[in-house]
């Protein structure tokens, strides 16, 4: 009777202790819930009202429920914007991986004072401002007096007074040029922490056993940094499918909006441009819906791990 008197007062202390770790998390949460929710009901609320001229001038917009992304549904120029954000997406990330990889695998195998210096060189990359970038990229494709064409035209090649960025295939070049050079420190300090992590035993057991540096590269390496690659790669894709700042300066430096616009760029277009924020908060609720979905290989991935 005394053990069994004895037995909920011992496991009483382990409870309590057990619910401790979400009271001290829950203020952080709270706080992140009413950063992020407050906007994303606004977005919803706003998504199904119209917006015109009379908004401006302080009238309440009227409710039309679902009639904006009825609209937006039978809109071909927005899935015009969709699949070449995609498109953009998944070419920009693409390169931003296999380059960040590059570098990580190239800073492992290099001496300490070479490898300092190149990581201060990709710090002050990633470090620079967004719009002071940009006005030094403007300068290098400048079509009357960029660099790039001077030294395509000293090479020999009829590069004199080009335009990059009128012809949208060439403007999404330079644009992914430009996104691929401002994500790649960030992909290689993330992918060459996670090789710090990568154990020289194995590796030095299995070139013993004959491996060569391709097979150890993708039988032991890869394998054991793939959850950093993972997230990496997510973070990516969505930064690269919501790139907005990147696009619009190069649209300002003369190329038609219409035809190099991207999900970010139509958005603010419709909103900022056009008042219309009913439509522009229906974008946005759909750019939040494609954005899971693109996200959801990695959240099942993170359920099966913690499954097995």
């Amino acid at each position: 009777m005394t053990s069994a008197a004895a037995e909920p007062r011992s496991r009483s202390p382990r409870r309590r202790r057990s619910v401790a770790p979400y009271f001290l998390v829950l203020p952080a949460v709270a706080v992140l819930v009413a950063a992020m929710g407050y906007p994303l009901v606004w977005q919803l609320i706003s998504s199904t009202q119209e917006f015109g001229l009379a908004q401006q001038f302080g009238q309440p917009a009227p409710f039309v429920g679902l009639e904006n992304y009825a609209r937006l549904v039978s809109d071909p120029y927005l899935w015009t914007v969709v699949g070449r954000s995609i498109a953009f997406c998944l070419v920009a990330a693409g390169a931003t991986m296999v380059v960040g990889v590059a570098v990580a695998l190239l800073m492992r195998v290099l001496p300490s004072p070479v490898r300092i210096l190149l990581q201060v060189a990709l710090l002050l990359a990633w470090a620079m401002p967004a719009v002071a970038a940009m006005t030094v990229w403007r300068w290098l494709f400048d079509w009357r007096r960029g660099v790039v064409n001077w030294l395509l035209t000293s090479a020999g090649l009829d590069f004199r007074d080009h335009n990059w960025l009128q012809e949208p295939l060439s403007f999404f070049a330079v644009a992914a040029l430009i996104v691929v050079w401002m994500s790649v420190p960030f992909v290689a300090f993330s992918v060459y922490a996670g090789l710090t992590q990568v154990p020289d035993e194995v590796l030095e057991a299995a070139q013993m056993d004959g491996a060569s540096p391709v097979q150890r590269l993708w039988r032991i390496t890869v394998p054991i940094i793939r959850p950093v690659l993972a997230i990496v790669l997510l973070l990516q894709l969505i930064w690269d499918l919501r790139v907005f700042t990147q696009i619009k300066l190069l649209q300002d430096a003369g190329s038609i909006a219409s035809e190099t616009n991207l999900l970010g760029t139509y958005i603010y277009q419709l909103g900022t441009g056009a008042s219309d924020f009913g439509t522009a908060s229906a974008v946005s609720i759909f750019v939040l819906v494609l954005t899971v979905a693109l996200s959801a290989f990695y959240v099942r991935g993170m359920l099966k791990e913690d499954e097995s």
